[in-house]
C-alpha cells in the first residue's frame, strides 16, 4: 500500500493506516471499542513474561500479528494451557488469550463504500466445529463455492450492517473487507476485520464483477502536494555568502 501510494498508482486495497492497525488483534479491539463495537474480553501476553493462573476455562490463545487461524487453540484446561502458549508464541511474541463462549454464533460480511454509500454483501454463517481453521477455510473449497445467505432477522442483518459501517468509514475507504462477528444473547462483538479477505470474499456477492466496478470509481484521492524547492535554495544562498 505504501509502495502505491508513494508511485501516485491507483488500487483497491486498505491504506496504510489500516493495514497496521488491522494486523495487530490488540490494536483491532481497541479500535472498536473506539468506534463503538463490542469485542470479547482478552488478555495479553509476551514471551518471556510471567503466566497468570487465574483462568476460567475454556480459552481461545491466537497469535496477535497473525491471520488464516495459524497457530490458534482452544484451551479447556491449565494442563493444556502451556502447550497452546508454546505453539502461539511460535509464531509471534505477543498472544491474544480470550474466553471460548460456547454456542455463539458467527457471521460474516463483507462491503465497501461507493460513490453512492456503503454497500454490503449477503451474511454468511460459516459452518465449524470449534473454530473455523486453516483447513476449512483455505483447503475446503466447498464452503465458498456454496456459500449461502445466513436466516437472520432483518433486525440482526441491521445490527451487522451498523457496526459493520462503523467499523469501515474513515479508515477502510478504497477496501472491500470483510468483518467477521460474533452473536450471543442478541449482543453483537467483533471478531476480526479482514482486510483483504481471502479471494476478497468474492463468494458472498452476487455480482462480484459489479461491485469490484463500483468500489474502482470511488478510490481516494492522495492529498497533492505542491513541491516547492525554496527551501533548499534559501540553504543555498545562504551558504553562497
Amino acid at each position: 500500500a505504501s509502495l502505491l501510494d508513494f508511485y501516485g498508482i491507483p488500487y483497491i486495497g486498505p491504506r496504510n493506516p489500516a493495514c497496521v492497525l488491522s494486523f495487530d488483534k490488540e490494536l483491532t479491539k481497541l479500535f472498536a471499542q473506539s468506534r463503538g463495537v463490542l469485542s470479547l474480553e482478552y488478555r495479553v501476553l509476551y514471551r518471556e513474561k510471567s503466566i497468570p493462573d487465574d483462568w476460567n476455562f475454556p480459552l481461545i490463545v491466537k497469535p496477535a500479528r497473525l491471520g488464516s487461524s495459524i497457530g490458534i487453540s482452544v484451551v479447556e484446561s491449565q494442563e493444556k494451557l502451556q502447550y497452546a502458549l508454546e505453539s502461539a508464541f511460535e509464531f509471534d511474541e505477543k498472544v491474544i488469550v480470550e474466553p471460548f463462549v460456547e454456542g455463539i454464533k458467527e457471521y460474516n460480511l463483507a462491503g465497501f463504500k461507493s460513490k453512492e454509500g456503503m454497500q454490503f454483501s449477503f451474511i454468511e454463517e460459516p459452518e465449524k466445529k470449534k473454530f473455523l481453521d486453516f483447513e476449512k477455510k483455505y483447503l475446503d473449497f466447498s464452503r465458498t463455492s456454496n456459500a449461502k445467505e445466513a436466516e437472520i432477522s432483518e433486525d440482526l442483518k441491521q445490527i451487522l450492517q451498523k457496526n459493520f459501517s462503523k467499523l469501515y468509514e474513515n479508515l477502510f475507504e478504497g477496501a472491500l473487507i470483510r468483518c467477521d462477528f460474533f452473536v450471543k444473547e442478541n449482543q453483537c462483538y467483533l471478531n476480526e476485520i479482514n482486510p483483504i479477505p481471502g479471494s476478497l470474499a468474492n463468494y458472498l456477492f452476487h455480482d462480484f464483477k459489479g461491485a469490484l466496478s463500483q468500489l474502482s470509481k470511488a478510490l481516494p484521492k492522495p492529498s497533492e502536494i505542491k513541491v516547492s524547492y525554496e527551501f533548499l535554495h534559501q540553504i543555498q544562498f545562504a551558504k553562497g555568502k
